[in-house]
């Protein structure tokens, strides 16, 4: 469940899409061109959050999950709302409660007011506003596999490869 703590309310979701980004060799990852200032928390500490800004007007989330000097990040795609529903509605109105209103991770991170404040956040611990902590057991027949998404500039095999993962359940 990705939680957010936003002027003291608890905005939370359970992430129900991602995609794996994996180091320099990854021609699909922001690392392939080696460390910069933007993807620089990419190559840090794993459990902090990796906040970008793309397309000159969005906001994505990542998760870096590999040792630190490996650059490595789950982006999250979809969440399915649970906490906070209204505040949510009101910072992504657009299409708020249709089916998909937070599938895809400008839409989610928009509804959780994420943003450049929380690029290098610590997601293993509430003490940054931000944080992943336990949701629900999915069994794996639940979730299906695919090649990622938009990134059609990235050669063989890296954009074929089944990074990407969507619990079936969710709707989204």
């Amino acid at each position: 469940m990705l939680v957010r703590r936003w002027e003291g309310q608890r905005l939370a979701g359970l992430i129900v899409e991602v995609e794996a980004y994996q180091g320099v060799e990854d021609q699909a990852c922001h690392a392939r061109v080696g460390k910069t200032a933007r993807n620089g928390v990419m190559f840090g500490a794993p459990g902090r959050a990796y906040v970008y800004f793309t397309y000159g007007m969005h906001w994505m989330l990542n998760l870096v999950c590999e040792d630190e000097g490996v650059p490595a990040a789950v982006l999250i795609r979809a969440i399915k709302p649970v906490e906070g529903l209204e505040v949510m509605r009101e910072l992504r109105p657009t299409l708020a409660d249709k089916p998909g209103w937070l599938n895809g991770p400008a839409k989610l991170t928009q509804a959780l007011a994420i943003g450049r404040e929380q690029n290098g956040v610590d997601v293993c611990s509430p003490e940054g506003g931000l944080w992943v902590e336990r949701g629900v057991s999915v069994p794996e027949r639940e979730v299906v596999t695919s090649p990622r998404i938009g990134i059609g500039y990235a050669p063989e095999p890296w954009l074929s490869l089944p990074w990407r993962w969507v619990w079936k359940a969710s709707n989204g």
